[in-house]
């Protein structure tokens, strides 16, 4: 800070010359500025230097309310909104696949993933697309139900009394199954070995499915989509769950990767998906608590778009989570939003595509 005074040194008719002397605090080397024909009379002035704001820490702990970055590669200087849909395709089939457990940054680029990789090439991606919470279960909730019912760990009894795409599906007149890897039989309640965890079912825990016998039975072992994808039999909505070594949530991202790689080209050569459809792949949480769009906290996840109506090779710049996929399918055909998917601060993934 500096401090300079006016002292007058001579008054000569009825001009003022003043001499201006600059003081530095003790300590500081003196620096003797000599201003002349100053011809203000002010008082003596405060000079304050501007100081910097401080700087974020890069080793800080994230938490809910940190707005994360993507890899350079992948992020955008647009700023993300939630906007309502103004393209989006009537789809005849959606296909989703969720895979387990990895953040965007452990899939995109890595060398054991090549699958993922060719995909989001060729298709398109999510730069920010975020887990709803942890752990695995009420992410599962939150992608057909809209809300988490307050379920935050991964229960086998905890059973939900509420609306959820599959009752919505059924009322509307549209067809839907779940194929869900190592499950036992259809309609399986409970846990089997190793493989097979129920916690990656979501529609088990609706009372209006699992009651159901005849929506309970929609939901059923893997092998029954070979024989359907064979028949060209597919239902309008496809949920697909791999197993718990498959889904890469108990084996390596190669394993996870070989899998996609031997289901996704059966899924694209099918008249089904062929026919402005499209097959969304995600994972359900991360390992971090980055997120956006107020109620995602749940990890920095990747979102794969496959379809023949996405613009190739698209990157999103827009801040998605879970609730906008099951805004965005709701939104498709014309069902009412449900929960949190029914916010404003939820962003309908219409950027992905061209209308046909």
């Amino acid at each position: 800070m500096c401090c300079i005074s006016y002292h007058t040194e001579h008054l000569i008719k009825r001009d003022v010359t003043l001499k201006c002397e600059v003081v530095l605090f003790t300590g500081l080397a003196a620096l003797a500025l000599c201003l002349s024909g100053c011809l203000s009379t002010s008082p003596p002035v405060m000079l304050e230097l501007p100081t910097a704001s401080p700087v974020p820490s890069a080793t800080d702990t994230p938490t809910a309310t940190i707005t994360p970055t993507s890899s350079p590669a992948r992020s955008s200087t647009s700023t993300p909104t939630a906007v309502e849909s103004t393209g989006l395709p009537a789809f005849k089939h959606i296909f989703l696949i969720v895979m387990e457990n990895k953040e965007e940054d452990r899939i995109i680029g890595n060398s054991h993933a090549p699958y993922f990789n060719q995909l989001a090439e060729q298709y398109a991606s999510a730069a920010n697309y975020y887990g709803i919470t942890h752990p695995s279960l009420p992410n599962y909730l939150a992608l057909i139900g809209g809300d988490t019912f307050g379920i935050n760990s991964d229960c086998v009894k905890c059973y939900v009394d509420g609306d959820n795409l599959a009752t919505q599906l059924a009322e509307a007149g549209r067809s839907w199954k779940a194929y869900i890897e190592s499950m036992p039989n259809p309609c399986f309640i409970g846990d089997d070995r190793a493989l097979y965890a129920q916690k990656h079912n979501p529609f088990i825990y609706f009372d209006s499915v699992r009651t159901n016998p005849e929506l309970c039975n929609q939901v059923v072992p893997l092998p029954e989509l070979s024989a359907d994808l064979e028949q060209n039999n597919l239902p309008d909505f496809v949920w697909i769950t791999p197993d718990m070594c498959n889904s890469m949530h108990d084996c390596a991202i190669e394993v996870g990767d070989s899998w996609l790689q031997s289901w996704v080209p059966q899924i694209t050569a099918s008249d089904a998906w062929k026919d402005q459809s499209v097959l969304f792949i995600t994972f359900d949480e991360g390992d971090t608590f980055d997120g956006c769009c107020i109620y995602a906290h749940g990890g920095h996840i990747l979102m794969l778009v496959v379809s023949p109506l996405v613009k190739p090779g698209f990157v999103s710049p827009v801040e998605y989570n879970h609730y906008s996929l099951l805004r965005t399918i709701e939104t498709a055909w014309d069902l009412p939003l449900l929960g949190h998917a029914d916010c404003d601060c939820t962003a309908t993934m219409d950027d992905f595509f061209t209308t046909p």
